[in-house]
């Protein structure tokens, strides 16, 4: 599962680490709590080069009359995602990648309350998701949208949630955008044991129309 995340890295910077070409609207950067349905960096396979460019962070299916004409799909469960109907051509024709300087969990205490948790590369380099994206609407009007693929939690994500998303490690980014042939699938995984990291956050992270850099810095877990 992730239904937050921050973005750090200048786009400069992001399309010289994947080789790709930058799209003229990408969005601003720094962003500390990008939230579904806003647009967001997306690298897509290209004939001569990558393209980074954005999406909106929300798959729609073909047969949606509307945006909200469903459930929301941010994410795309792995076990699942050659199944679903919503979901299975992207799978096989349409791979993206995600980047992100890290994502956001929440965990609940005793009482119920939300406790908000920021998960990092224990490395330092960008976080890179598999993806998945969609075009929804009339050309003259249409939208690019994409979905993260999910998977269960390895061992220590699993002290925060039961899910988390596919993190790709450089060497495969060419084989999920299908640019080293077929074995996309494999990659499906969760992440080893020593590539995450994470740690407490302010409560102020809750609320989707929180913002600044606060958002990602650390807390005591006690901490309010």
């Amino acid at each position: 599962m992730c239904g937050r995340f921050a973005t750090t890295l200048p786009n400069e910077a992001m399309a010289q680490l994947f080789d790709a070409s930058p799209a003229n609207d990408l969005p601003e950067v720094p962003n500390f709590n990008t939230c579904p349905t806003t647009q967001i960096h997306v690298i897509e396979p290209g004939e001569d080069r990558r393209k980074l460019r954005t999406m909106r962070w929300g798959f729609i299916p073909h047969w949606y009359d509307k945006p909200s004409g469903g459930p929301l799909l941010i994410n795309a469960r792995a076990e699942t995602i050659a199944e679903k109907p919503a979901f299975r051509e992207a799978c096989r024709q349409r791979r993206c990648l995600i980047p992100c300087s890290g994502f956001y969990e929440w965990s609940k205490d005793e009482a119920g309350n939300r406790l908000p948790w920021y998960i990092t590369r224990k490395d330092g380099a960008e976080m890179v998701f598999a993806g998945i994206w969609q075009d929804w609407g009339p050309e003259e009007a249409r939208l690019r949208t994409c979905a993260m693929v999910t998977v269960a939690a390895n061992a220590l994500m699993s002290r925060i949630h039961h899910r988390m998303p596919v993190i790709l490690e450089p060497q495969h980014w060419g084989k999920w955008l299908g640019e080293e042939g077929h074995g996309a699938a494999t990659l499906m995984q969760p992440a080893a044991e020593d590539v995450i990291t994470f740690h407490r956050v302010r409560t102020e992270v809750n609320s989707n129309r929180a913002s600044g850099p606060q958002l990602i810095e650390e807390i005591p877990p006690d901490a309010c």
